[in-house]
């Protein structure tokens, strides 16, 4: 499922984002309730798209977990397309906005590249919000803004850092989207991995006797390039397979696209 951010209202969406002009918190009635404000409503639907996804979301169950009427939040949040520009932009905070200065650009790019990896992996349902129209808001401005600053000091024109930005976000949120439907699979689908590969496998083999003959290139890879050790950290052995394979492709990929801004760095002198 795509979802299309900046749906709402562009004045109030805007300000929101921003928090400009921002209504003061309500004060609850006696008791245990907490204030009801537009950051408590985005960590709550937050949260829930984080646990059920984001077919889950509504202003109702948003209410539910604050103990309060999808009526009480449109005094904050006008809609769900407003809050999803909201929770979307939220997330983002997590992200850092500096690193420490070094004369190896490649570094802190290699860093910023796994650390919004991480956060679409959290985050899996933010991976659902097309790249197609932006959010707009601060806190995605300061990741773009981060990223723009770290390749700009590899000194190529501006031009070709427009484009590699365009370049690294899509391998990114590859690479989490694959890890995201790694981790869900087996509950999703109610098998394994193993338990799919094998069945598959063992049909492929009897419907299609002449695979190995059909298809010589994917054969020769297969046993030229056996998968190589996971070299991305965390534990290997509670990874699902597929996962595995993501991370390090990912790895590798990002690799390939840094050596090729060596390679544009060097062509310039």
């Amino acid at each position: 499922m795509v979802v299309f951010a900046g749906q709402g209202d562009p004045r109030r969406s805007l300000s929101l984002l921003w928090r400009a002009d921002a209504p003061p918190p309500t004060r609850g009635a006696p008791g245990p309730k907490p204030r009801l404000s537009v950051d408590a409503i985005v960590a709550a639907a937050v949260a829930l798209a984080d646990e059920e996804g984001m077919g889950a979301l509504s202003m109702r169950a948003v209410g539910d977990r604050l103990g309060r009427t999808a009526m009480a939040l449109y005094t904050h949040v006008p809609g769900k397309s407003e809050l999803l520009d909201l929770m979307y932009d939220a997330v983002h905070a997590e992200l850092p906005t500096s690193y420490p200065e070094s004369d190896d650009w490649r570094a802190p790019v290699t860093a910023w590249s796994r650390e919004v990896l991480e956060l679409y992996v959290r985050h899996p349902w933010v991976l659902q919000v097309s790249q197609a129209r932006p959010v707009l808001g601060p806190h995605e401005y300061a990741n773009l803004d981060t990223l723009v600053r770290l390749l700009g000091a590899t000194g190529l024109a501006a031009g070709t850092v427009r484009r590699l930005v365009g370049a690294l976000f899509p391998l990114v949120q590859g690479s989490a989207r694959t890890v995201a439907d790694a981790r869900r699979a087996a509950t999703a689908t109610g098998s394994s991995d193993e338990e799919w590969w094998a069945a598959r496998s063992a049909a492929l083999l009897e419907l299609v006797p002449d695979f190995a003959e059909r298809f010589p290139a994917v054969i020769r890879l297969e046993r030229e390039a056996a998968p190589e050790p996971y070299d991305g950290g965390g534990d290997q052995d509670a990874m699902p397979y597929p996962e595995r394979e993501a991370r390090e492709t990912f790895r590798v990929g990002l690799g390939v696209l840094l050596d090729g801004i060596e390679a544009a760095r060097a062509g310039r002198t």
